[in-house]
């Protein structure tokens, strides 16, 4: 019996002690804490657990004790969901306190890469970046052509381009520059893998070509709808032989050599460029690509549409970058001629107020170029356009209207009204020829 007691006292003490412990513990988590200095920032890295932002909330000293939170958050289900980025913390906080500055979201600097951009588009825009720390926008280049990322999936690669993914990458803090390109990388290697892996597979195409055939239709097509027909046309002209003249290529050779302009022309200087790029110039597709492919263009590069279709251009009644396609030169020279017209209609009609066109960096604002067709494939109409000198920008001058024919019935009035002219003026004769007689027989008379 009296052992008995003996352990029901000890484990009454220890129940005691146990929750005497657990209390303290808990009153822990609303004890506020005072850090080492006055503000404390962290950067949570992009794939960061939960586990891991404790972790690292503990060794920065905001979090002492990491049981009891891991435990209050357990019970209730209220452990937040961790956004890469960077947090700060004001002395005091409270462990409680510190996860809600974790709900309440990353504050970082990030970065949008969009479709079409090229290399140094995106070098631009890292430059922008006052986290990146870079001086110039050249600085981030050298990254950019760092091969060893991707050497393993395409073997043949002179730079990155293609294979920086457009999307928003996060900025945390002392994240740097080369960091950042290896996040567009793996990005990039991730959506491959997931989407179109297995389709490249099947098709015996290489990551190379796919990815370089995807850059072109990015830069040409501006409605997912459109890609795969762009596509087909792509192919179709490599097929044959044709060269392809894509625009994006010509001003891509300009911004290898320093020599683009960036006013959104393509002078007669850089359709001249003795460049592997300049796709006017050299039948094939060019070395590599010429910007970065979203995932729409990467699938239409896999699977363009089945078409007879050699050329495009831009449908003028149709504001929203639409194309008309066709699989003849005949064809095409009508839809020119149709675009000309368009074009000589606006120019004569009142400018009417319309909507600015802001294109990504480098981009061509075909469009809004009065006189400008856009003829990505390089074919010259029956009536080429006349070219200035490397000083001026390219003018294409819109061909006359032709002359409308002239019905037999509307011929009709005008020869009789020829005719009524010729009698009138007859009879003007006659008056005249008469008023003279009668002034000499007058003269006669007074004589």
């Amino acid at each position: 019996m009296t052992f008995l007691r003996a352990a029901l006292a000890i484990l009454l003490v220890c129940m005691l002690s146990a929750g005497y412990f657990l209390y303290g513990k808990w009153q822990m988590l609303s004890e506020p804490r005072d850090l080492r200095q006055q503000t404390v920032t962290i950067a949570i890295p992009r794939g960061a657990t939960f586990e891991d932002t404790l972790a690292l909330l503990s060794r920065e000293g905001i979090i002492s004790d990491i049981l009891p939170l891991r435990i209050y958050l357990k019970l209730t289900n209220g452990a937040p969901i961790v956004q890469a980025g960077s947090y700060q913390f004001h002395s005091p906080v409270t462990p409680l306190g510190a996860i809600e500055v974790l709900r309440g979201g990353a504050h970082s600097d990030k970065i949008t890469i969009l479709e079409g951009w090229n290399r140094f588009d995106i070098a631009k825009a890292m430059r922008a970046i006052p986290a990146l720390k870079l001086r110039t926008d050249t600085e981030a280049l050298p990254l950019l052509n760092d091969v060893s990322l991707i050497s393993d999936i395409d073997p043949v690669a002179r730079n990155l381009e293609g294979y920086l993914y457009p999307d928003t990458y996060f900025i945390v803090e002392r994240m740097t520059p080369k960091e950042v390109v290896k996040g567009m990388v793996t990005r990039f290697r991730k959506v491959w893998k997931e989407h179109l892996a297995s389709q490249a597979y099947e098709r015996k195409t290489s990551i190379h070509e796919v990815v370089t055939v995807a850059s072109l239709i990015e830069t040409e097509a501006k409605l997912e709808s459109e890609r795969p027909k762009v596509a087909s046309v792509v192919y179709n002209r490599l097929s044959k032989g044709m060269p392809l003249g894509i625009d994006s290529t010509i001003v891509y050779a300009a911004k290898i050599d320093g020599k683009w302009r960036n006013d959104g022309k393509v002078y007669q200087s850089d359709i001249d460029r003795r460049s592997p790029y300049n796709t006017r110039i050299f039948k094939g597709l060019p070395p590599g690509p010429v910007g970065s492919p979203g995932l729409s263009s990467l699938k239409a590069a896999l699977r363009p549409e089945n078409t007879t279709y050699l050329y495009y251009v831009r449908n003028p009644y149709q504001n929203n970058g639409a194309h008309n396609f066709y699989s003849s030169a005949a064809e095409f020279e009508t839809g020119v001629a149709m675009l000309r017209n368009w074009e000589k209609k606006q120019a004569s009609e009142p400018a009417a107020a319309a909507p600015v066109a802001v294109p990504a960096p480098g981009g061509l604002l075909r469009q809004n170029q009065p006189g400008y067709i856009q003829n990505p494939l390089g074919v010259r109409s029956q009536a080429p356009a006349a070219i200035t000198n490397s000083t001026k920008p390219i003018a294409v001058a819109p061909p006359k209207p032709p002359a409308k024919p002239v019905s037999k019935q509307a011929a009709k009035p005008a020869h009789s009204s020829s005719r009524v002219a010729k009698s009138q003026n007859r009879r003007t004769a006659q008056v005249q020829k008469r008023s003279s007689k009668s002034s000499s027989t007058s003269r006669r008379r007074r004589r």
